[in-house]
């Protein structure tokens, strides 16, 4: 998997808390490689999978610190969640977060979330099953600072009703976990979770903005679709001309953005079967569906926002692809 911008911010703020504590990167190398894992670059993000469960606990040994895994996850904002950040800032209510964090979460998190239907709301399971005892606390106390952060920054009002149960014993300094969560915290339950209740749930997020909200999830999509396989050619261009959509990059364009000749990125997509003008009408009419789907947009104003001078030409368009009108679409699929 490619490292994002997430696990790089996690690890410069482990630094910076080590720091503080007057704590050197050199000594977190040493404990670390200790335990059999290679320590790159500090330049580099690493905060992920086993090794994140090894960082955390060897810096919180290092500055006996039991608070350092919850101080951690408050200070990383949405922003170091990249694009996913952006998507969960313009979904329509928590409800729609709570569906992009469980369908996109294993781009970003080690473990991931999944979700059970309780009483109207939602029970958001956490699934860890790596690590020791200790690991697993720490981890834990991690993932939900960082949910916990999120949440606040989508929310108008402070949260309400929200609860988290978690399955070990209380621990000496949990009062810092009401601080840290401003939800009541009940310990010694069965799983890791957090109570949502359904008013909660269907809470407007302050920043929602449908049509803005569907380029990002198509960015999503993509990262999803390379999660675990081979990189290509056909793959980059569709990410970048995702990336671009309002004012599409040119085939030119895209050549530059991916250091190749235009006549050498002809040739690698006529090798996967396709052709830059394919991709470009795959992607308009992706994302074409989606606002006719998921938004109130015009037919006129979905033409503008993939690039039609003339929404006839748009409408013609639609037509060839899917054999059916914009309109027919709409009514098809959202009646």
């Amino acid at each position: 998997m490619e490292l994002n911008r997430l696990h790089y911010d996690l690890f410069k703020q482990l630094l910076r808390e080590l720091e503080m504590a007057k704590v050197s990167p050199e000594d977190l190398a040493a404990k670390v490689q200790s335990q059999g894992i290679t320590t790159p670059d500090t330049g580099q993000a690493v905060f992920f999978g086993a090794e994140a469960l090894v960082y955390l606990q060897a810096a919180a040994e290092l500055t006996s610190d039991p608070c350092l895994a919850i101080r951690l996850g408050q200070h990383i904002g949405i922003e170091s969640y990249g694009t996913f950040g952006f998507a969960l800032m313009t979904c329509a209510n928590q409800r729609e977060s709570i569906e992009l964090l469980e369908r996109y979460g294993k781009v970003f998190f080690d473990p991931g979330w999944t979700s059970y239907e309780h009483q109207g709301g939602l029970l958001l399971r956490m699934n860890l099953t790596k690590g020791s005892p200790a690991q697993q606390q720490l981890i834990t106390e991690l993932c939900f600072s960082l949910l916990s952060a999120v949440g606040n920054s989508l929310q108008r009002n402070p949260i309400k009703g929200a609860e988290i149960q978690l399955s070990y014993p209380e621990p000496t300094h949990s009062e810092h976990y009401q601080n840290a969560f401003s939800v009541p915290v009940r310990f010694n339950c069965e799983y890791d979770q957090v109570l949502l209740p359904a008013e909660l749930l269907d809470t407007p997020i302050r920043s929602a903005n449908v049509s803005e909200h569907v380029i990002f999830h198509q960015q999503c999509e993509e990262m999803l679709r390379c999660l675990d396989s081979a990189e290509d050619t056909t793959a980059n261009v569709r990410r970048l001309l995702i990336q671009s959509a309002g004012q599409f990059l040119n085939i030119t364009q895209v050549a530059e953005r991916l250091h190749v000749s235009e006549r050498t990125l002809r040739r690698r997509l006529s090798d996967e079967s396709t052709s830059f003008k394919a991709t470009l009408e795959e992607i308009r009419n992706l994302l074409a569906k989606e606002y006719l789907c998921k938004t109130q947009l015009t037919v006129a104003e979905i033409a503008y926002l993939l690039g039609y001078e003339e929404t006839g030409n748009f409408r013609r368009a639609f037509v060839r692809w899917n054999q059916q009108t914009p309109s027919d679409y709409r009514q098809q699929h959202t009646g």
